[in-house]
């Protein structure tokens, strides 16, 4: 039978190997915020991985991937990034579900790249009210640079899309300049957005807008619209749509007879199959010399085979997401929107906080993001939340986009 002073000696090894536990369990939550723990950062998104809109989760599959690869090299500050998404199949109600669980049972550092402009929007209130970053919303919803005094720890990525319908609203009153524009846009922040942009940037021009038709992004088909514009007289057509809509869009007006100049946005022309699905097999001539934007560079472009920033990718894709198609343009953003948040993170220092990652943000000026076009930077500043506000103009010829001319420039009111 074990003496006192065996039993003593028992009981001090069992309270120093429970308080060694209970220091290294404090450890892993080294910061006081959620999130962060000694060898890792807990990030969240929602992102439709089902659904008519799945494609868009490209994005998060991208992030995803350079987040692995950042991972593998000893991750951001001795950290590795621990990116936790789910599938809200882009559904707004469901988004709002599921970032609570994101914040309240995952405990998230920060809320990456959701999808979705309502979907950002419908999560806006409830994440200040927490006080978790918003970081990099993908939407370019003008609101989330404009309104940075009411939400300081929201913020977008892209291009906002009033800034790029500027552009496209530029370009066609230089080179167009008595054109009869028909708009076709989705009913909501992201399609008024690009439809009130394209109007400023026709502004002492004699090109015009005659026609404007919404669709719901609920609705089944855009078939009335399309009709209602061509009727219109138009000259032009402006596809402010989101994936099958815009192909039925291409695929009516080509039924129709209908063969007018055609003007789509970057998140059109960036999906992956949707110039492929409106060219109908090669029947449908609508779709050439199509004018859109871009501030990425594109995988199927010709002018990018040899980059190395291309290369990049192909190679972090192939390591970490081998099913996913290297030709998604979409990938390429979710790198670098990932690629950003590293350079954020990396400012925050040894001990990251909210607060630090917020002013991280809200200070950039990344001028070297290999995924990116030359020449276009990230940048922020006090009074300036709209990261990118730049982009290449680019044109649908034999089968992919070709970039040209110079880039656009536009500071976002």
């Amino acid at each position: 039978m074990p003496n006192k002073l065996a039993l003593a000696l028992i009981a001090l090894v069992l309270t120093l190997t429970l308080g060694a536990t209970a220091a290294l369990a404090a450890a892993e939550r080294a910061s006081t915020d959620p999130g962060v723990r000694d060898r890792e950062v807990v990030i969240g998104a929602t992102t439709p991985l089902t659904g008519p809109y799945a494609s868009l989760s490209s994005v998060t599959i991208g992030a995803s991937a350079y987040f692995k690869h950042v991972n593998a090299r000893g991750g951001v500050n001795g950290r590795r990034i621990a990116f936790r998404y789910l599938d809200d199949a882009y559904d707004p109600a469901k988004t709002v579900q599921l970032t609570r669980q994101l914040v309240e049972q995952d405990e998230v550092f920060a809320i990456f790249n959701s999808i979705g402009t309502e979907h950002n929007l419908a999560v806006r209130d409830y994440l200040k009210a927490h006080s978790v970053p918003q970081v990099f919303a993908a939407s370019g919803s003008t609101t989330l640079g404009r309104d940075a005094a009411a939400y300081p720890s929201s913020i977008g990525f892209q291009p906002s899309y009033q800034a790029e319908g500027w552009v496209y609203g530029k370009y066609l009153a230089r080179t167009r300049p008595g054109a009869r524009i028909a708009v076709l846009f989705q009913n909501d922040d992201y399609g008024k957005d690009l439809l009130g942009g394209l109007r400023k940037g026709l502004q002492r021009s004699k090109a015009k807008v005659i026609a404007a038709e919404p669709y719901e992004p609920t609705a089944t088909d855009v078939q009335t619209q399309v009709a209602k514009l061509k009727a219109s007289g138009a000259d032009t057509f402006a596809i402010f749509a989101v994936g099958r809509f815009a192909v039925q869009a291409y695929v009516y007006a080509n039924k129709l007879g209908w063969k007018p100049k055609l003007v789509i946005n970057n998140i059109v022309s960036s999906a992956a199959n949707v110039m492929a699905l409106a060219s109908e097999g090669g029947t449908n001539k609508v779709v050439n010399a199509t004018i859109s934007g871009v501030f990425l560079k594109d995988p199927t472009d010709p002018k990018w085979q040899n980059d190395p920033g291309v290369k990049l990718y192909r190679q972090i894709l192939k390591r970490y997401a081998p099913q996913a198609n290297p030709n998604d343009p979409y990938h390429v953003y979710g790198m670098a929107a990932a690629f950003t948040f590293v350079e954020a993170l990396r400012k925050t220092g040894k001990t990251p906080s909210r607060e630090a990652l917020v002013k991280a943000v809200g200070s950039l000026n990344v001028t070297k993001n290999p995924f990116m076009v030359p020449g276009i930077f990230v940048k922020t500043g006090p009074t300036d939340r709209f990261p990118i506000e730049q982009m290449l103009l680019q044109r649908w010829q034999k089968g992919s986009w070709r970039s040209f001319g110079g880039l656009w420039g536009y500071r976002a009111t």
